[in-house]
């Protein structure tokens, strides 16, 4: 019977990754990866990261399960950063539970989404190529809109036609901060228009928070997040430790349900529960509980702010450069310098992109996606002088 299976394309990405490290030349640039990179070009274990583990090797006493809802030491530890510290409860009608990863958050609130009856989830067009995958594995339809315009502007106008068509039953996906891929973000005041929008138009919000910190700081960047909580009954939120603790191989996530009152939650977490029993049985422990160690010790937890405050001074600091270069051929590059996070997208032809790599050993997605943190003092010059000999 294995043999009825199809062959499926290789990840993209993935091929990505192995054609730059198949590359002889000393001068290749990986702008592929969505990894956090150094001016060095590493991507370092965050030193509060390695004394929270030197603390679990001695001081774990099992390696016992914890059950599928993970631990929720963990889990209540990242609440005062997600949802404020006054009352990161909102009044006990919020909890959650660990994840494998950004990507098994969201995969989990998808299906929760589905079970509670949502058949279709709305959400602006690029994104995360996985979100469409997830959404259509679990058979959940996408109707999708413009996330932004060609002068490199959230498009305000699609998002309000497609809320204006979207049903009571329908679920929407936002990008908490640092849009993947664009990197163009919404503003304060739009974030204030979109909660009321969500919660006239009686909408389930699941918002995906995957790089809180690497915007504007922990706390602006959860802006859009929680004027969304404060105007609408129930929400899914997922959340990634991967990147803003530099967890990525460890797969450090969490979901969170906001709900009406205290006994829909309990029937909501319970179905959680129910489902991630049957797609991971129990969350890995390691990178949860490392997380929850740095978050206990308030000098851990200021070293690791610190060590997030360095990453996001880096990253906006290549945006700077890159903006102050002004136009790279036709490729203007002053918007890279008001978008946020890792990533942003280049008006790039399929054969310029090719032309990049064949030519200079310029790696980058097929969509014109770039890391941004793959550029350093080092190669910047060389990229943007190759990206007008393509682009001219």
């Amino acid at each position: 019977m294995l043999s009825n299976l199809e062959q499926q394309p290789a990840d993209a990405l993935l091929a990505l990754i192995k054609l730059h490290g198949d590359d002889p030349r000393a001068d290749k640039i990986d702008l592929g990866v969505g990894v956090y990179r150094t001016g060095q070009g590493g991507t370092p274990v965050f030193g509060a990261i390695k004394a929270a583990e030197q603390k679990l090797i001695d001081t774990q006493t099992s390696k016992s399960y914890l059950g599928p809802e993970g631990d929720m030491g963990f889990v209540h530890a990242l609440m005062p950063y997600i949802f404020g510290a006054e009352n990161p409860t909102i009044d006990g009608r919020i909890e959650g539970m660990q994840a494998p990863g950004g990507t098994g958050a969201v995969r989990l609130a998808v299906a929760l989404a589905k079970r509670a009856g949502v058949a279709r989830i709305w959400m602006g067009l690029p994104s995360w190529p996985n979100h469409a995958q997830i959404l259509g594995d679990l058979g959940v339809e996408l109707k999708s809109f413009t996330h932004a315009t060609k002068a490199g502007l959230t498009d305000m106008d699609a998002l309000r036609v497609a809320i204006g068509l979207a049903q009571p039953a329908d679920a929407i996906m936002l990008h908490g901060c640092c849009h993947n891929p664009t990197g163009i973000d919404y503003t304060p005041a739009q974030w204030d228009e979109i909660a009321q929008l969500v919660a006239d138009a009686q909408l389930l919000p699941i918002i995906d928070l995957a790089y809180q910190g690497l915007g504007h700081g922990m706390e602006a960047d959860a802006y859009g997040l929680r004027t969304v909580l404060a105007a609408v009954p129930e929400a899914l939120i997922a959340y990634s430790c991967d990147k803003n603790f530099g967890m990525y191989r460890d797969r450090v996530g969490a979901i969170y349900v906001m709900a009406p009152d205290g006994e829909v939650l309990r029937r909501v977490l319970s179905n959680g529960c129910a489902l991630a029993r049957a797609a991971w049985s129990m969350p890995p422990d390691h990178g949860g509980a490392a997380v929850r160690l740095i978050l206990e010790d308030p000098a851990l937890t200021a070293l690791w702010l610190d060590e997030l405050d360095t990453m996001r001074r880096r990253v906006n600091q290549v945006r700077a450069r890159l903006a102050e270069r002004g136009r790279a051929g036709t490729i203007d590059l002053v918007p890279l310098g008001h978008q946020n996070g890792l990533f942003s997208v280049l008006p790039l032809s399929p054969e310029q992109i090719l032309k990049l790599r064949a030519d200079h050993g310029i790696y980058m997605a097929g969509s014109g996606r770039i890391n941004i943190a793959g550029l350093t003092a080092g190669n910047i010059d060389k990229f943007v002088a190759d990206l007008a000999t393509v682009s001219a």
